[in-house]
């Protein structure tokens, strides 16, 4: 190919709440996206996660964690920022329901703001993004951690990870495209690597012939690898997520990533910082650009290692380990949950109860027949 690179960028997380919708209400875009504003506009193709629905619904869903929305006036910020196209693949955009999505689908439509990732039904929400740049045909594919990404009245849900689609998906539109690029929502929040089998996970999906891979979802940027001459991000931290107060440093660092495809894929990324003192996102200076480097490269040096990240996603579940024991023991409540997690209440589930546990967990069928049945009350 002789023709121009085809420029996409991509972001982590957007969720436009708090400080953001306050910025919006006044129209002052550009305080909000600032450097980032230019870069933006020198792409032909913008995307971005929008984790959450915007929506003036309080039809709030039964779920466990916190319920995100924002006001549909942000829709405002997206068509500013240049933004094509929408991954809703995630774990919040449910949060208000099919009334909730349906609010954001139709806010996205009359922007000219494409989507990808939900659908009413498996196969709709599996349905990739197709476009043609400069030429070249190029598919988006979108998917998520199954985390509440289903409506509760059923009449919407995400496109969830399922391996097998994945790799048909891919199969089936491989000679029909130049280009096909993979976003997932997906990990362990706050921890900054992949787990062994994600990393396993995304290079099958190169294998299967994706361009690129990226992910989103830990609220902390990960490191990446170049896969069979593919690059593969397994996480780009938030973009903008305003949360005044968080004290996680990883929730203000991120990177968006710009994508150059040609007869290869080649890109660069660009850090960016939030804070709690001041909403928006912004470019590094000089000292704080070293640090994130020197970060960048740890990572790199450990996913590139099967040893060091098998230890180290080890190392991370014993970080853990008070929390999820919390989370399996019979006590409700946060102040109960809080109180076992710090070792103050008793462990009520003898260890034969947790091999039971662990087998309907780790067995495919029996897991099936348990998320069967739990997806009873939700």
């Amino acid at each position: 190919m002789n023709e121009a690179p085809i420029r996409i960028l991509v972001t982590g997380d957007l969720c436009p709440i708090n400080r953001i919708e306050q910025l919006v209400s006044g129209g002052n875009y550009g305080e909000i996206l600032n450097d980032f504003t230019d870069i933006m506009r020198d792409s032909d193709l913008n995307i971005t996660d929008l984790e959450c629905p915007l929506t003036s619904s309080e039809a709030s869903r039964k779920k466990i964690g916190p319920h995100q929305k924002a006001h549909p006036d942000c829709i405002n910020l997206l068509s500013y920022a240049g933004i094509n196209l929408v991954t809703l693949a995630n774990n919040h955009i449910m949060d208000y329901g099919s009334a909730g999505l349906i609010d954001t689908i139709d806010l996205c439509r009359s922007k000219n703001i494409s989507i990808v990732g939900v659908g009413k039904s498996s196969r709709e929400a599996s349905e990739p993004y197709f476009t043609t740049i400069n030429g070249r045909r190029l598919a988006v594919l979108n998917c998520a951690d199954d985390e509440f990404v289903t409506a509760p009245d059923n009449s919407y849900k995400c496109n969830s990870i399922d391996t097998i689609e994945l790799h048909n998906s891919i199969a089936r539109i491989r000679k029909e495209v130049d280009y096909i690029i993979v976003i997932i929502h997906a990990g362990n929040e706050y921890y900054s690597l992949p787990s062994p089998r994600t990393k396993a996970l995304y290079r099958f999906l190169v294998d299967c012939g994706a361009d690129a891979v990226l992910a989103n979802h830990s609220h902390a940027f990960s490191g990446y690898e170049v896969y069979n001459s593919k690059p593969v991000f397994y996480g780009l931290g938030n973009f903008i997520y305003d949360w005044p107060g968080k004290e996680e440093l990883s929730w203000y660092r991120g990177y968006v990533v710009r994508l150059r495809l040609s007869d290869s894929v080649d890109f660069d990324i660009i850090p960016l910082k939030q804070s709690g003192k001041e909403p928006g996102v912004f470019q590094l200076n000089e000292s704080e650009m070293r640090l994130f480097s020197e970060e960048i490269e740890r990572l790199n040096s450990i996913i590139g290692d099967d040893s060091l990240l098998e230890s180290s996603f080890k190392a991370y579940c014993d970080s853990v380990s008070s929390m999820y024991d919390a989370y399996i023991e019979p006590y409700f409540g946060k102040y109960h949950t809080a109180l076992r997690s710090r070792g103050l209440l008793p462990k009520l589930m003898s260890k034969r109860k947790r091999l039971l546990l662990l087998n309907l967990i780790r067995c495919e069928s029996h897991r099936e027949v348990l998320t069967a049945l739990l997806r009873r009350y939700e």
